[in-house]
């Protein structure tokens, strides 16, 4: 089979599934990770024979299962970096790149102590690690989301300091940080209806999830966190519920923060947080 052949094949199996965009985007994913074989080298070798592996059918398969190609080649990039994943750790969207480079330009060269509440795959740990000075730390509830987390860290030369533990009732004994930071579960479940189908099926509903009569658990247990871990001055950052902008505000201004900043992401969501102690 050639090149072009197989990508008419490719669109035939998933056009009636995705934006084409998107199915072109998959097909250049896929091409790249089971060929090595990038946009260009597509183009320009279009008429090119190649052997097709069992486990690129396989993967097409489960496209066509609606699993999201993060998972089905479990890596994503984000921030510059290349994370591996699998559903036990969200994948990482580009609104919280957005929460990383609030981060990185407010701290530039200085030598804060940060602390990453709820860290999945590591991407903000991570992510603030390699590109400043700071002396990151990272917890997670799930061990299996730190066993990736740590593979991470490993990948991208970065050293960071894990912890398991739950926020919401911590048993170790923490210093004290220049900065926190959390992406927090924050869909309530009557939202559920906005969300696709195959973040459902797939994403680990641990870290997305929360039950609509207290959609705040996490955020008022990190700003108590905050309270007795921050440093003077020191920073809260958080990604929040798109809805709950107000309610986030409030809520940490009734604790006694100030110079709270509501910020908007590039779809004009409220999206992140910042607020000092």
């Amino acid at each position: 089979m050639t090149i072009q052949q197989l990508q008419r094949v490719f669109n035939s199996e998933l056009s009636h599934l995705y934006p084409q965009t998107e199915v072109d985007s998959f097909y250049y994913l896929m091409m790249e990770s089971f060929f090595q074989l990038k946009r260009v080298d597509l183009a320009l070798q279009s008429q090119q024979e190649i052997e097709i592996p069992k486990a690129f059918h396989e993967a097409l398969n489960k496209l066509t299962l609606q699993i999201p190609i993060q998972y089905i080649l479990g890596k994503t990039n984000f921030y510059g970096l290349d994370f591996s994943l699998n559903n036990n750790v969200l994948i990482p969207r580009p609104e919280t790149e957005e929460l990383v480079e609030w981060i990185i330009n407010d701290i530039k060269n200085k030598n804060y102590s940060v602390i990453d509440i709820g860290t999945g795959s590591g991407c903000i740990a991570i992510s603030v690690s390699k590109h400043s000075n700071a002396n990151v730390t990272a917890l997670d509830v799930s061990k299996e989301a730190l066993e990736i987390a740590k593979k991470n860290a490993l990948s991208n030369n970065t050293k960071i300091h894990f912890i398991e533990d739950d926020i919401l009732k911590p048993l170790k004994d923490y210093p004290k940080y220049n900065i926190i930071v959390s992406n927090p579960p924050y869909v309530r479940q009557l939202e559920k209806k906005e969300i696709q189908a195959n973040v459902l099926q797939n994403e680990p509903h641990l870290a997305l999830f929360v039950e609509d009569e207290n959609p705040l658990i996490f955020y008022d247990a990190i700003a108590n966190f905050a309270l007795k871990h921050l440093r003077e001055e020191g920073l809260l950052y958080f990604e929040i519920n798109q809805y709950l902008g107000k309610e986030t505000v409030d809520l940490l201004k009734s604790k006694g923060f100030h110079k709270i900043e509501l910020k908007k992401d590039i779809f004009g969501n409220d999206r992140m947080i910042k607020a000092q102690i």
